[in-house]
Formats: structure tokens, C-alpha cells, sequence
């Protein structure tokens, strides 16, 4: 009879996904991973098979905590699209103003491994794109946009999506606050001047 798993797999991936989220893939070695997530080498390996595997699980998990709520904020919520979008970088200066440097561990895994493993990039691309389409979805849903064609919206949506992508690696390299949100006026000046005249 084969022995139960003395650990609960829900709290071991929310673990692991920490451990992720502040070092890095690379710097997440197998020893900081078991002290993280409360594991011994052996259960870790029995659960999850390997450190990629137990990261494209993470990556997974992220997508419900994280991204899934990123992409309700741009689609829900005040009638004009922009106010979402608005709403969306002021919460990456919040977390910033509140001492939190993780940055996204979706932005993070673009900048890093995602770059050298295809099974890795295929998920943080479709995280990606679940992105882009929910800044589509704002920019639809705003008076300054709303009459702008599809792939205009849609060269606009992938624009903001490289400035969030930024804007979260700017967090995780610890940029003075004044910058990050420097960078944030800026946008919003951009967006509140911008109309779609074609």
C-alpha cells in the first residue's frame, strides 16, 4: 500500500511559488526550494518530479493569483477603459510604496529563463498575451479608443503591455519609487492626450 504524502501539495506549490517569486528561477537552488517549501529532498522529487516541472506549476498557479485578477481589473470596473488602465500601473506603485521589490514572477521569468527553455516560454507567452487582450478590452471600452480599428487597439494593447513588463522589472531592481512613478505619469499623460484619429 503506497505510503499518503505527509504534506499538503496546495501549500507546497503557494511555497514554492514564493521561494520563485523573490530569487529567480536560477537562484531558487535546490536547497533554498526544500527550506522554503518545508520539503525533503525526497518529497520533493516524489511530488513534483523535478525543478522545472514544480515552476511550470508555479507559473500555472500564478496565472490564478496574479494574472487572472490583473486582467479582471483592465476588463471590469469604471466605465471608461483608461480609469482600468490607470488603475492597473497605480497598483505596481503601491506594492512598490508598501516595500514589496518582487516585481512580477511573470515579467521576471520573460527576462530569464523563459528566454532558454520552450516549455517555460509557451506558458509566460500565454500569460502574455492574456495581458494584451485585457488591454485590448480596456482600450475598447474607452472614449479615446473606442472608434480605433482592431489592430490599432491591438499595437496599443502589446504597447502598454512592454510598459507594465518594464515597469515590473524596474520594481524588481529596487528603482528609486520617484522613478517608477515618473514613469507611470508619463503613461498616463501619453494616454490622456492621445485620440484615435485614423
Amino acid at each position: 500500500m503506497a505510503r499518503p504524502r505527509e504534506f499538503d501539495i496546495d501549500d507546497a506549490l503557494q511555497r514554492a511559488m514564493n521561494v520563485f517569486w523573490t530569487h529567480g528561477y536560477d537562484a531558487a537552488s535546490l536547497p533554498v526550494l526544500l527550506d522554503g517549501m518545508g520539503l525533503t529532498r525526497g518529497s520533493l522529487y516524489k511530488a513534483f518530479s523535478d525543478k522545472k516541472n514544480l515552476f511550470l506549476k508555479v507559473l500555472n498557479r500564478y496565472e490564478v493569483e496574479a494574472v487572472i485578477p490583473a486582467t479582471t481589473l483592465l476588463t471590469t470596473g469604471p466605465a471608461d477603459g483608461l480609469e482600468r488602465i490607470k488603475a492597473q500601473f497605480d497598483s505596481v506603485i503601491e506594492c512598490a510604496r508598501q516595500g514589496d521589490s518582487r516585481g512580477c514572477l511573470l515579467c521576471s521569468s520573460a527576462a530569464g529563463v523563459a528566454a532558454v527553455d520552450t516549455d517555460i516560454e509557451e506558458i509566460v507567452h500565454a500569460q502574455f498575451d492574456l495581458m494584451s487582450n485585457a488591454f485590448d478590452v480596456a482600450l475598447k471600452e474607452s472614449n479615446a479608443f473606442c472608434d480605433a480599428g482592431e489592430q490599432y487597439r491591438a499595437e496599443t494593447a502589446n504597447l502598454l503591455l512592454s510598459q507594465y513588463v518594464g515597469l515590473r522589472i524596474l520594481v524588481r531592481s529596487k528603482a528609486p519609487l520617484a522613478r517608477l512613478q515618473q514613469c507611470v505619469k508619463a503613461l498616463d499623460q501619453l494616454l490622456s492626450v492621445t485620440r484615435y484619429r485614423y
